[in-house]
């Protein structure tokens, strides 16, 4: 299939390779569906949510409180996520994993919670085996759900006061750098603040040693929503969905993801390039080449949103872009 892939994208109306990544992008999803008209049906975005008890150490320049007040943004529609699925008609889900609120019932919340956010891994791991357990299985049944309407393409957004510390010190230990490369502003707005953030991380680093295995790291650093998001992205795989994957968060759920299984990577389209310090070089170690550069550093799943019309263009070039011979154009001069 890929040989024929290929050959159709080389004989549309255009000089070898002229449509960039796009041409990269429309061979990977005709591959994925083993389709020469591949299609992408009922995209969907889903945002998960939780809070991290390494908030209370002052790592990050919100209050805690910001990550349930956002939530609530999300429902009321009035945030940037909201804003670019709809322009896009992208359906979106938010998830609660493990915030520090009780929410009530509402028709776009999916109740997954865990906990009341994790434990604060400066003196324990963030959340027990159990627990991390639930949050794959949990999240298996939101993507199960989701396929069912006849989704195929799926993206993962995140919110989550503290989260940035969390996933810094996963890339950390997982790619084996140091937490200056991995650790970003997040929400840190001064450069005093930031070497705070270092210092405390450097802490909890120390405190729990060395440690290899991907499942244990993100046991021990990980959010709920982040554990979420890296079984949601393992659900999406073995049902052949499309794996959307955002900025620095869910870059790093996918790290773990991809340590479980190396074959996701097949599914995974990288949607942007964060500004968050750390993406670049987590992008580099997964040789991941992400399509847009925005310098953009929201989350929420905002770089999945942005990019939805271009992965959408790879498909429609792939099946509505006349060949030379359809269109009776000449083919190159062979030399």
């Amino acid at each position: 299939m890929i040989k024929e892939l290929q050959h159709k994208i080389d004989l549309k109306t255009k000089p070898l390779g002229s449509l960039g990544l796009l041409e990269s992008v429309a061979l990977q999803i005709g591959t994925v569906q083993n389709s020469l008209t591949p299609c992408l049906k009922n995209p969907s975005i889903v945002v998960f949510a939780g809070d991290h008890g390494i908030a209370v150490e002052g790592v990050s320049a919100y209050p805690q409180e910001v990550t349930f007040q956002m939530v609530m943004n999300f429902l009321n529609k009035g945030a940037a996520i909201n804003v670019f699925s709809n322009q896009h008609q992208i359906d979106i889900k938010i998830v609660d994993a493990g915030v520090k609120f009780n929410f009530e019932a509402h028709k776009d919340l999916i109740d997954a919670k865990i906990g009341n956010g994790t434990k604060n891994f400066l003196f324990e791991k963030a959340m027990s085996t159990c627990e991390m357990e639930k949050c794959f299985k949990l999240a298996d049944d939101i993507v199960t759900q989701l396929n069912s309407t006849g989704c195929n393409i799926i993206g993962f957004g995140e919110m989550g006061i503290g989260n940035t510390s969390a996933a810094a010190l996963i890339m950390s230990s997982i790619c084996n750098l140091p937490l200056e490369i991995c650790t970003g502003k997040g929400t840190v707005v001064s450069d005093e603040r930031l070497a705070k953030k270092i210092e405390t991380l450097k802490k909890c680093q120390l405190f729990h040693g060395s440690i290899s295995d991907a499942t244990e790291i993100l046991q021990t650093y990980g959010g709920f929503e982040i554990a979420q998001i890296c079984g949601a992205m393992l659900a999406a795989y073995k049902k052949n969905m499309l794996i959307m994957v955002d900025g620095f968060i869910s870059t790093a759920a996918y790290l773990v993801a991809s340590k479980m299984i190396p074959e996701i990577k097949s599914h995974a389209i990288f949607c942007h390039l964060s500004d968050e310090a750390g993406h670049k070089h987590l992008l580099n170690y997964l040789e991941a080449e992400p399509l847009i550069n925005l310098k953009m550093r929201l989350g929420e799943g905002t770089g999945c949103a942005i990019a939805y019309p271009l992965i959408e263009s790879a498909v429609k070039f792939l099946n509505e872009m006349a060949s030379f011979e359809s269109a009776g154009v000449s083919t190159k001069n062979i030399q």
